[in-house]
This record gives C-alpha cells, sequence and structure tokens, in this order.
C-alpha cells in the first residue's frame, strides 16, 4: 500500500500566526489571567493544551474582566465586540488572521457608499459574523447558489459581493461571474477567498483523483476541514473526515492500493503523523 500526504496538509499561515501570539503571551508570565474569546482555532486538541496552561475560553465578552488579556482568534471577532472589549480597559492582543483582516477592511471600505454586502458564507461561524458587522448598509449571507437564487436582488440597488475567507474558490467565481454579467445589477466583487485555501482544496481534487481512498484530518467544527472532505467526495473517491485516529477505522483499508491524506489548516502535526503511522503499518 502506498501513502501519500498533501503538501500542505496542517496549519495555515494564520493559525500558525495565531497560536504563535497566545504562546508568547502565555510564556511572558505577566501574572495576568489570560482569556480567550471563543475557540482560537476549530482543534479540540488544541484548546485543551492551552486550557491545561491555564488559558480560560470565554464564551462572552463580559465574561472577560478588566485588566486581562484577551487574545482574538484567527477568525476575528466583530466591531462591536472590539470597541466593548476596549472601552473596559481589556488588553487585546490581535491574533486575527491577516487575510480575514483584509476582507474585514476591504468590506468595510466598499459598502460605505451605500451597497448591501452579499457574503458567500456559513451564516453561523464566527467569521461571518466578524465580517458582516463591517458592512455598513445591511448584509445578505447565503451558503449555496440556491440561496442566492431565492434572494431578491434590485436593480435600484448596488451590492458588494464578498466571501468567507475558507470558501469554495470555483463556486464562488461562478456566482460573481453570473452577476457582473447581469447587465440589470451593479455588483463589485471582492477577491476575499485566502489562497492558501484555493491551494488545499486544489491539491485535495487532484490526490483524489490518484489513490483509491483518502483521510481527511481536522476538527468536526472546523469549516475547511469540511470542505476539503467534501471537494474529495464530490470527486467520487471514497473518503473519511476523522478528528483523530481513534475515528478511523483501519479494518478494510487494506484493500486499496493507494490511500491520500489532507488535513484541514487548524489541524496539528502530530494528529496527521498518528493517522500516517497507522496507514503505513497496515
Amino acid at each position: 500500500m502506498e501513502i501519500v500526504l498533501a503538501e500542505t496538509a496542517g496549519f495555515c499561515m494564520g493559525v500558525d500566526l495565531a497560536l504563535r501570539r497566545l504562546d508568547k503571551l502565555v510564556a511572558a508570565g505577566e501574572g495576568r489571567p489570560i482569556y480567550i474569546l471563543g475557540p482560537i482555532i476549530h482543534n479540540p486538541q488544541v484548546l485543551k493544551k492551552y486550557a491545561e496552561q491555564g488559558v480560560i475560553l470565554a464564551e462572552t465578552p463580559d465574561e472577560i474582566p478588566g485588566g486581562s488579556f484577551v487574545v482574538i482568534r484567527a477568525h476575528g471577532i466583530t466591531k462591536q465586540v472590539e470597541a466593548e472589549l476596549r472601552a473596559r480597559d481589556v488588553m487585546i492582543k490581535d491574533a486575527t488572521c491577516p487575510r480575514v483582516k483584509k476582507a474585514q477592511l476591504l468590506i468595510d471600505s466598499n459598502t460605505e457608499e451605500g451597497r448591501e454586502l452579499l457574503l458567500y458564507g456559513e451564516a453561523d461561524h464566527p467569521e461571518v459574523a466578524g465580517l458582516v458587522s463591517y458592512a455598513g448598509h445591511g448584509y445578505f449571507v447565503f451558503g449555496s447558489e440556491e440561496e442566492l437564487d431565492e434572494y431578491s436582488l434590485s436593480g435600484d440597488k448596488s451590492y458588494v459581493l464578498a466571501a468567507q475567507t475558507t470558501q469554495d474558490r470555483v463556486l464562488f467565481d461562478k456566482m460573481a461571474d453570473r452577476l457582473t454579467n447581469d447587465a440589470e445589477l451593479d455588483v463589485i466583487v471582492l477577491k476575499t477567498i485566502c489562497d492558501a485555501t484555493k491551494l488545499r482544496q486544489k491539491e485535495a481534487h487532484e490526490l483524489a483523483s490518484e489513490v483509491d481512498f483518502m483521510v481527511v484530518v481536522g476538527g468536526y467544527n472546523s469549516g475547511n476541514t469540511r470542505r476539503l472532505a467534501q471537494v474529495v467526495t464530490d470527486r467520487g473517491t471514497p473518503c473519511k473526515h476523522v478528528e483523530i485516529l481513534d475515528d478511523l477505522s483501519l479494518d478494510g483499508l487494506s484493500q486499496y492500493n493507494k490511500i491520500g491524506v489532507t488535513a484541514g489548516a487548524s489541524t496539528p502535526r502530530h494528529l496527521i503523523d498518528e493517522v500516517l503511522d497507522a496507514l503505513e503499518k497496515i
């Protein structure tokens, strides 16, 4: 059996940056409580490690007392929450992914003239909550072409089309072409999907065409990991999304001659290596 690992499997730049900033703050040991507002990344194993080091997970801003440190997660937060924290003298360490921050600022500057935001993303995702908070004149969040079709667009209004940074680039471009080619609509398209996301999805698609079975490693609540699994499934290759090795049933995998492995942007390397080691022992 041959095992092939995708080149970009594991931490992306934004996740790596966020964790390094939190590690630096923990190591400094300044004596102040350290909070993260929501999971710093979507991986329960990483969150458990930081909890053991004394980092406190707050679900809401009002759980964080003044004078404490708070590390803003890679997904970012809303404008309103940031203002609330600063008003209470909470010491903010911003670890928002630079790609997410850029998307926030692009939405902010392009909706100033009364344009409504059309955002391709997951309505309940924390990154999306942050992005739409920068829309100055209303917004609509949709997760599929069908949802966009059901929304009444008007030639009397102007729009900005953007996307959550981890969304499917191919589908976004398809929808963007359709809207911009409609002579009755005034639509500006923002390129907010991260190139690392596009590359990971492209690699997953190509690897799926070369192997008999794929394993995708990463948190079940990680949107970019779920989309990698969907890319493989859409290609028609049998696929299993696992969070840790214990979730992978090794029985029956010996029937495959070639197995591919990839992982989401918030998946630690040691979890990937555990899966690789188990597969190589079959």
